[in-house]
């Protein structure tokens, strides 16, 4: 009992158990552990043994039945007969083929079924992509909605007036009758007192209206208007858009009253035919050749002369005093303007008198040829002057006064102080000829003193074009302007010589009110003859640049030609009484269909890939037209006649509008602005809804140039449908034979007007079709493959930079380092580039105007020539006229077109005409505009990693 209780507690149940076993391992031998394994390792071989016989026995047992019961069933099938035996066959045999039959059966049908299944779930995923696609433009509806609805409130808001062309109103009678004033009065003339604005509304358009010089004479009997001038005048005239036969219309009459001509050189002159023969030995108007009394006996005289303008011009280099008819003489000209080009200074009357250069130019027409290449900066003489003083040495007629003497003290000692210059110690060359050899015929008549011209045209001119700088030396006797001073302006800025002006605020220049002339003449007081070079030679070559390509072309606007001097006159005029000038034509956009044909439309040609939301689908808005007629001349008047545009014409829209503050979009002028997000911004669908920017909404036109490839353009228009901001497209058919009767034009939500050109010629590119309504124009090649969002990206571009080209394949021009002299066409990537090509490219439809109407016709001639180069001439033009470098968007530098016909552009010959094409447009324009550029633009968010739960503002751009 004592053992038992040691195990375990009391002694009873399973735990006391388990304890002694446990105590009973403990103490057990290991040996008989290894006794007993090793027994059951020799037993367990032998029990599997009997387990496989015994099931082996079983098998066979089973297999001897199996046996038997097929012997019997032999037994069965012996007795039958072979005939029975062969239709049991033959039945089996029938079996199987129809069985085979049904699976066939069943097979095909397994296969339709399965074709099926493929086809609706191919129908499943059409429906899905048509359900997204339709999901999206739902979604551009109801942006469209939106801004409608936006559109509307504004123009149930909008407090102006529609704005488009005014209605022209004009003065429906004569000049009545009023009393002549007095010679004081006449001299005491400005636009205020002297000048009847009732006669000139504000919508009248400027009609002018010129006395018939060969019916209607003023000059004294014996005395006649040179026949050449009085031909040109009214030739030049009639090109004038203001111009009007109905003297009750008429805001200015304009009368010609000189260069005048004594009989007896009328009849020499008349038995030339050429211009230059008229200016042999014609001499200087003798003042007393305008008759008073015949002046006060015009029809429209009115009286007093009021709203007259007197056109006194000199057509050749004369002698001093030439072009004042009223020099010397206390001539009563009334109420009537006087325009000429040689004033005294009591007799000019600042404000409404108006000084014009001599007739010196062709009747009109390019006059590049006449001009010298803008390059080197520094040429070889630093200054040049030849000319000889008239009116001294015994040739002076009259009195010589107190201020006459000054004056010549003054002038030895600045001749006294060119010479030592021009001799002195320096590196620079001068040219200063103060003495004519041989000695000049030219003499004063009258006793003023000025300086003559020495040699004739062509020697000037070789000197000028070496020359850096010109010298103008003001007239003396109290003149403020004189022929020969104008002539010698003319002849410096035509040879690329930028004038310098001895004299200050005693010389007055043509056209002062208009030409900012500090851009162009460096204008000194006699007293700074001594600082004269060291002013001189600090100038750097920027400067010199630039202001001699402001010469050239203030030379070429306004003082070239007849032309350009009567159209100025006319527009400076004009300028004056805030009158805007006539609209500028338009190419009417006539059909290629004929007026019973209406051509073919086939069904739209939808994308199956869902793109993203580019925009709101809106119906066509074209760009407001004329909004600014009046404030143009006001605020960028200057501009208007020193930079970018011309005075002669109204343009639609310039791309040099002046931008409203951003904040003016939310405050007082938020019409037609559509900011996104409503002004807070956004990405993604905020994008996409609204143009935002820093200009109200707009659209563009398309304008594609195609010669005799139906299925190409047919292609490229399939592709733009259901772009956003298209409003039109202009398709301009270059080729002589009309587009197949049959051939199908698709529909793609917009007008498509196919234009015919009047002649093959690739300058169609650039006409400015009056069916353009929009000042955005993608001009695109007909092989040109432009996705949405490129083209989209683009616009958005071309809205912050308007006045440049923007577009996608970059080129540039490149200097010829073996001939060191010339440039090549080189369309190579490269990191910097100076062209975009027009082929797909954005530009505002002002440059049409310009290509049209104002590049020189030689560029176009060019163009036609090769059939080549219209791209690179428009590149030209901007680049001249904005002085800055295109905008390249996007990677894209090729265009590829899989199918297409072989274009031009890729013959060798293609790339020889264009390196000659960009050596003679820079001769033309007398330098290379073309501007370098190193950047190209992508969207913002381009390459930017965003948050997953936003947006980028184009997926792939």
């Amino acid at each position: 009992m004592t053992g038992y209780d040691s195990l375990g507690g009391n002694g009873s149940g399973p735990s006391s158990t388990g304890g002694a076993v446990c105590h009973w391992i403990k103490h057990l031998k290991l040996y008989r552990v290894v006794l007993v394994v090793v027994i059951c390792l020799l037993l367990l071989p032998f029990v599997f043994y009997n387990l496989l016989v015994h099931e082996e026995s079983n098998v066979q047992h089973n297999d001897i039945h199996r046996t038997r019961s097929q012997l019997f069933t032999f037994e069965d099938v012996s007795p039958l007969k072979a005939a029975d035996l062969k239709l049991r066959i033959d039945e089996m045999l029938r079996m199987k083929g129809t069985v085979s039959l049904e699976l066939r059966d069943l097979e095909s049908r397994r296969q339709k079924l399965q074709s099926d299944i493929g086809l609706y779930n191919q129908k499943i995923d059409e429906l899905k992509q048509e359900l997204a696609r339709q999901q999206t433009e739902l979604d551009r509806l109801k942006i469209s909605v939106e801004q409608a609805q936006v559109a509307q409130r504004e123009a149930v808001l909008r407090n102006t007036p529609e704005l488009a062309l005014p209605r022209a109103l004009f003065s429906d009678s004569l000049p009545t009758q009023m009393r002549p004033i007095g010679a004081a009065q006449s001299r005491a003339c400005k636009m205020n007192t002297c000048f009847d604005h009732s006669r000139c509304s504000l919508t009248s358009g400027f009609p002018v209206y010129l006395y018939d010089p060969d019916t209607t004479s003023v000059v004294s009997i014996g005395y006649d208007i040179d026949g050449f001038l009085k031909t040109t005048i009214k030739q030049t005239l009639g090109y004038n858009a203001h111009l009007t036969t109905d003297p009750k219309k008429a805001c200015v009459f304009l009368v010609l009253v000189g260069e005048a001509l004594s009989e007896h050189e009328t009849q020499k002159n008349n038995r030339y035919n050429t211009p230059q023969a008229a200016l042999v030995g014609s001499v200087a108007m003798n003042p007393s050749s305008l008759n008073v009394t015949r002046l006060r006996l015009l029809p429209y005289w009115g009286g007093d002369g009021r709203n007259h303008v007197l056109l006194n011009f000199a057509r050749r280099e004369i002698g001093p005093g030439a072009g004042n008819m009223l020099q010397g003489q206390g001539m009563d000209t009334g109420r009537a303007m006087l325009v000429q080009s040689s004033f005294e200074e009591s007799q000019f009357r600042v404000g409404f008198d108006l000084i014009a250069p001599p007739i010196l130019g062709p009747p009109g027409g390019d006059v590049w040829q006449e001009c010298a290449p803008m390059l080197p900066a520094r040429r070889k003489y630093l200054l040049s002057f030849q000319g000889e003083l008239q009116g001294q040495n015994g040739s002076m007629v009259g009195p010589r006064g107190t201020d006459d003497t000054e004056s010549d003290t003054v002038d030895e000692f600045i001749i006294e102080h060119l010479k030592e210059m021009s001799s002195g110690r320096t590196q620079d060359y001068f040219m200063l000829q103060f003495e004519c050899v041989p000695a000049t015929e030219q003499r004063s008549p009258s006793g003023l003193r000025d300086w003559s011209l020495c040699g004739t045209d062509n020697s000037r001119k070789s000197v000028l074009k070496e020359s850096t700088f010109a010298l103008l030396l003001a007239p003396g006797g109290g003149s403020t302007s004189s022929t020969l001073l104008q002539a010698r302006l003319y002849e410096a800025l035509r040879a690329g010589a930028i004038p310098l002006v001895l004299g200050g605020d005693q010389v007055q220049l043509p056209y002062a009110e208009t030409i900012d002339w500090r851009r162009v003449v460096i204008s000194l007081p006699k007293a700074r003859i001594t600082e004269l070079h060291f002013l001189l030679r600090a100038i750097p070559d920027g400067d010199l640049l630039t202001m001699r390509r402001q010469g050239r072309l203030v030379w070429e606007r306004y003082l070239s030609s007849v032309q350009s001097t009567v159209d100025t006159i006319v527009a400076s005029l004009r300028n004056r009484l805030g009158i805007p000038p006539k609209p500028i034509p338009s190419v009417v956009a006539h059909s290629v269909f004929n007026s019973s044909f209406v051509p073919l439309k086939s069904d739209p040609v939808i994308d199956t890939e869902p793109e993203e939301s580019l925009g709101p689908i809106e119906p066509p808005y074209p760009s407001p037209a004329f909004r600014r007629n009046y404030t143009a001349t006001l605020v960028q008047s200057r501009e208007m006649w020193n930079d970018w545009a011309d005075p002669f014409a109204l343009y639609p829209q310039l791309p040099f509008d002046p931008v409203l503050p951003s904040d003016a979009k939310f405050i007082g002028s938020h019409m037609g602005f559509r900011p996104i997000g409503k002004g807070a911004g956004g990405t993604g669908k905020e994008f996409g809804e609204s143009l935002g920017g820093n200009y109200p909404r707009e659209q563009f036109t398309i304008v594609i140039l195609t010669y005799e490839r139906e299925q190409v353009l047919m292609d490229s228009l399939s592709r733009l449908y259901g772009l956003p901001y298209l409003h039109k497209v202009i398709v301009v058919w270059n080729s002589p034979k009309p587009p197949l009767e049959d051939l199908r034009w698709p529909d793609i939500g917009v007008p498509v007007h196919v234009v015919r050109a009047p002649r093959n010629s690739l300058n169609n590119r650039f006409l400015p079709f009056d069916a353009i309504e929009t000042e955005a124009v993608l001009s695109v090649d007909d092989d040109a493959h432009l996705r949405h969002d490129e083209i989209l990206f683009g616009f958005r571009v071309w809205r912050e930079h308007r006045d440049r080209v923007v577009g996608f394949p970059g080129r540039f021009h490149a200097w010829d380092v073996n001939s060191l002299d010339s440039w090549n066409y080189n369309s190579n990537y490269s990191c910097e580039l100076s062209m975009v090509l027009t082929g797909a490219a954005f530009i505002h439809k002002y440059y049409t105007y310009l290509y049209t109407y104002t590049l020189p016709q030689a560029i176009r001639d060019k163009v036609d020539e090769y059939m080549n180069c219209e791209d690179i001439a428009m590149n030209f033009l901007v680049s001249h006229v904005t002085r800055k470098p295109p905008v390249k968007v996007t990677s894209r530098w090729t265009f590829r077109c899989p199918g297409c016909p072989v274009s031009l552009s890729e013959d060798d010959t293609h790339f020889q005409e264009r390196h000659k094409c960009i050596n003679f447009f820079t001769k033309v324009f007398g330098y290379t505009p073309l501007l370098n550029t190193q950047y190209r633009a992508d969207s913002i968010l381009f390459k930017t990693r965003i948050p997953h739960d936003k947006q980028k503002c184009f997926k792939f751009i």
